[in-house]
């Protein structure tokens, strides 16, 4: 028969729990076997009674491995004493390490926000250099002499060349020619003209057959036609001094295009609507344009990059035009609720605001001495505004549903010209008609003087260049 021990069964030699026990059947005791088979080479009896033992009488007991009890020293008070200390420093040792711990991820992050701020404070002050750089970049261009409501302009176009034509000449102005092949005949009308600053033979013309010409007024013929607009062409400006002329439309591009090559080089995409106004700077370096998107902007045209983007929150109206001053300093816009607004470009602020038309404002345009400023709108009136005392001293009314789309000062600010339903030049200070012309069978979209006045072109809706001269 087997004897299976308890697990707190303790051998009577070692005081432990035996790992291999086996029943002495001399005294009915549990042994390791171990130890017994050790006990029995030695003395050859039971350790308990003495009585003779041999190995091959004890019986092995079946037995699962057993939970050692904790020794005896384990359960005195001392003992007890000791392992809470040896608890206690682990667990001290332990928060010390997490202590430890803490301190590295407070650095950490403490380091973290520092770079942070350090990064806010870097960006903040490309920012602020960027800002300032635009700003010194819009400084270098202008020197300015004094800010609006004072203007002080420079005195400019006082002494009128001698080679100007006179008045009484100017008067007996004729039709001397007319071109109706630039455009398509399929969509007629040509829709803006301007003429080279250094070489008025040069006539551009924009088209609504979405077409920009060039055309040479003394060979009589095409020098290029340039394509790519996807709407009608509203607006072109040629470079006074390079084989460059640009073109709007309302197709929301402006583009330049290289005469020489007859290839656009640049689109600018200033304006999320349709282009309205287009004007070069004093420089030749920069595009002022308006749009009915709101927005006036300044680009440069040799990077197409736009500048500055500005707009009239408080007005919410659509840009009908806009004309440089020819100091570049400030300049003009013509909206859709009838208002002439004078901006200062390098404040981008609104400085001065000419009410009095009624009507979308069609065009405006400066003298080239840059005191007075001419405007139409769609109320058949032209009025002049002095810059000098911000005040409208004249206003010429023409017929009832007379359209005026364009106005024009010649070179030296003696005359002024009018496009519209017919074509009227005026003599400047006496605002006197010394012209009318009313050639064109369509209404006239642009009007543009020679050199010292020695000859007038126009386009119109008829699809016609027509030249004037004696």
């Amino acid at each position: 028969m087997l004897i299976y021990p308890s697990r707190s069964t303790v051998h009577p030699v070692s005081n432990e729990v035996p790992e291999h026990p086996c029943v002495s059947p001399v005294s009915n005791q549990v042994f390791e076997r171990r130890l017994i088979e050790k006990y029995i080479a030695e003395n050859g009896t039971d350790p308990m009674n003495g009585q003779p033992l041999s190995e091959e009488q004890l019986i092995d007991i079946k037995v699962s491995h057993p939970i050692r009890p904790k020794a005896p020293s384990s359960t005195s008070i001392p003992a007890i004493l000791k392992a809470l200390q040896d608890e206690w420093d682990a667990v001290m040792l332990h928060s010390f390490t997490l202590r430890q711990q803490l301190q590295t991820t407070r650095q950490e992050l403490s380091h973290a926000l520092y770079q942070h701020d350090a990064a806010c404070r870097v960006i903040a002050r490309l920012t602020k250099e960027v800002t300032a750089a635009r700003e010194a970049t819009l400084g270098d261009i202008f020197v300015r002499t004094s800010p609006l409501p004072s203007l002080l302009f420079p005195q400019r176009g006082k002494t009128v060349p001698e080679e100007l034509v006179r008045t009484e000449d100017l008067s007996k102005y004729r039709q001397v020619a007319t071109h109706a092949g630039l455009h398509s005949a399929s969509v007629p009308g040509i829709l803006s003209l301007d003429l080279c600053p250094s070489d008025t033979n040069k006539v551009l013309t924009g088209g609504a057959d979405k077409n920009v010409v060039v055309f040479d007024k003394k060979e009589e013929q095409i020098i290029a036609t340039l394509k790519g607009h996807t709407k009608k062409v509203t607006s072109v400006i040629y470079h006074p001094s390079q084989s460059v002329v640009f073109s709007a439309s309302p197709d929301s591009t402006i583009r330049v295009w290289s005469v020489t090559g007859g290839n656009c080089v640049q689109v600018v995409r200033a304006h999320e609507a349709s282009v309205t106004g287009l004007s070069l700077h004093a420089t030749g370096d920069y595009l002022l344009s308006s749009s009915e998107d709101q927005y006036w902007a300044f680009s440069d045209i040799q990077t197409g990059r736009v500048l500055t983007k500005v707009t009239d929150e408080a007005a919410g109206c659509a840009l009908t035009c806009a004309q440089f001053h020819p100091d570049g300093l400030i300049f003009g816009t013509g909206t859709a609720d009838s208002q002439i607004k004078i901006w200062d470009l390098k404040e981008r602020t609104n400085v001065a605001n000419f009410p009095g038309h009624i009507g979308p404002v069609t065009s405006i345009a400066f003298s080239e001495n840059g005191y007075y400023l001419a405007t139409g709108a769609q109320d058949s009136s032209v009025k002049l505004w002095d810059l000098r005392k911000l005040k409208n001293f004249k206003t010429i009314t023409l017929d009832n549903n007379y359209e005026v789309k364009s106005l024009v000062f010649d070179q030296s600010g003696t005359y002024l010209a009018v496009g519209g339903t017919d074509i009227r030049v005026y003599i400047c200070k006496q605002w006197s008609e010394v012209l009318n012309f009313t050639e064109h069978t369509g209404v006239v979209t642009g009007v543009a003087f020679g050199e010292h006045a020695q000859f007038l072109t126009s386009t119109g809706m008829d699809r016609s260049l027509k030249f004037y001269s004696l």
